[in-house]
């Protein structure tokens, strides 16, 4: 069995470009300067800052004007509404698919965030599996839970690859277990010395388009 483990956030779907969309909208809702967006983005790290850290920050910035609640409803949902999946990704999913590849969404984060994601953009009915870090207990670089993605479809991991954006987490989770993997540059340079991707692509389906047609 052909497996591909692929990312979520900022592989597969543009998870910042959805947060920023969400943010903006948070501020202009509740009267708060527009130009507080750079400082909420610079504060979520693209999702890896913990979110009690970015939920506390956000209180004590805003705590007189703005419902705890409200802050919780954008984290916890600002997302998940307005992610989208790219036709070339849906597109390259089913190129993947037919020629034989089970793919399998690796991602870290919270159950019902990136379940919402995944079921809102269609992608459930794209690939054959997923597993969210908080459901397995291991995050992403953790060999653990790339071991749990291929167990939930009943693959070996021999001969899998890996998409991601992460340097870290997804292509140093590759290196590890000495997997094959194609780096979502989103356009970055590599700077990375003690390891590094099979290949480079610009985007996901560039990435997913490598991957079928490289030898296995």
């Amino acid at each position: 069995m052909a497996l591909l483990l692929l990312d979520l956030d900022n592989t597969l779907v543009d998870r910042d470009a959805a947060f920023r969309d969400a943010v903006a909208d948070f501020l202009a809702e509740h009267g708060l300067p527009a130009s507080d967006l750079g400082w909420v983005m610079a504060m979520d790290v693209g999702g890896y800052g913990p979110r009690r850290e970015l939920a506390a920050a956000m209180t004590d910035r805003y705590g007189g004007a703005v419902p705890d609640s409200a802050i919780r409803s954008l984290l916890d949902t600002g997302v998940a509404d307005r992610v989208v999946l790219a036709h070339s990704t849906r597109r390259a999913l089913d190129r993947a698919r037919a020629a034989g590849w089970t793919c399998v969404v690796v991602t870290n984060g919270r159950v019902v965030q990136q379940e919402a994601k995944i079921r809102n953009t269609g992608l459930d009915r794209l690939v054959q599996g997923w597993v969210v870090s908080e459901a397995v207990g291991r995050r992403k670089p953790e060999p653990e839970i790339f071991r749990a993605a291929a167990a939930t479809v009943g693959a070996p991991l021999t001969g899998a690859w890996v998409i991601g954006d992460s340097p870290h987490a997804d292509i140093a989770g590759a290196a590890s277990l000495g997997l094959r993997s194609v780096w979502v540059t989103n356009g970055r340079d590599w700077v990375e010395g003690s390891y590094r991707p099979t290949h480079a692509a610009h985007d996901v389906a560039s990435a997913i388009g490598h991957v079928v047609a490289a030898p296995r």
